[in-house]
């Protein structure tokens, strides 16, 4: 699942991102931005009363030996955003929605979510642009994936990520995430991906 980076939320003025569901003609502009990141560090975890911890005023990484470019291998292609499109328009009780965000009027990220098998709101895929992080686009597509859950009686919402994705992580306890899990072993079918450990993020309504 791709993330969105560390921003600084949305600016009260003209070029603030404007967030919008999905529409047919922003297909090809929402799977043609460049979502990767350079990973770093990771995220040191910390277990306090037998429990996973994290927040924004204890939050501790470690510098990796090797940084490297991430790139998602299940973003979005222009199919997948048009299932989502057609099951957000389908649903009396949607299951499902699509959402891009627009920064200096071009689209700039997007947000993907579906009711998931506990019954909580999933983002299944939430990538910004890296040439416009920091500008609180991805600040404002979390705002709205909140909203939605929210409006559509879910008791939350959930989302998977991974240790060295830790402006992402940053961003999720900024809007009330907490941790609920992680995942050593997760990717270690993964050449790619084996030594990173997946996260599971959850915010209760």
């Amino acid at each position: 699942m791709s993330a969105g980076g560390d921003d600084a939320g949305a600016h009260d003025d003209a070029r603030a991102p404007t967030v919008h569901a999905l529409r047919e003609d922003d297909i090809d502009a929402a799977v043609a931005f460049d979502g990767s990141y350079i990973a770093f560090q990771r995220l040191r975890l910390e277990l306090r009363d037998g429990a996973l911890h994290c927040d924004l005023e204890s939050f501790d990484t470690q510098r990796l030996d090797e940084p490297y470019r991430k790139n998602y291998g299940d973003d979005a292609d222009a199919d997948g955003l048009r299932d989502y499109l057609q099951r957000a328009r389908g649903n009396t009780a949607p299951d499902a929605a699509a959402f891009v965000v627009r920064v200096d009027g071009r689209v700039a990220g997007r947000l993907m979510m579906s009711r998931t098998w506990n019954g909580y709101a999933c983002i299944d895929d939430i990538a910004i642009d890296r040439n416009v992080r920091r500008r609180g686009a991805g600040s404002a597509l979390m705002r709205q994936a909140l909203a939605w859950a929210r409006e559509h009686g879910y008791p939350g919402i959930m989302l998977e990520t991974q240790d060295t994705n830790v402006a992402a992580c940053r961003m999720y306890l900024r809007h009330g995430f907490v941790l609920g899990g992680c995942d050593r072993f997760h990717y270690a079918n993964e050449p790619d991906l084996a030594q990173e450990t997946a996260l599971f993020w959850y915010h209760r309504f």
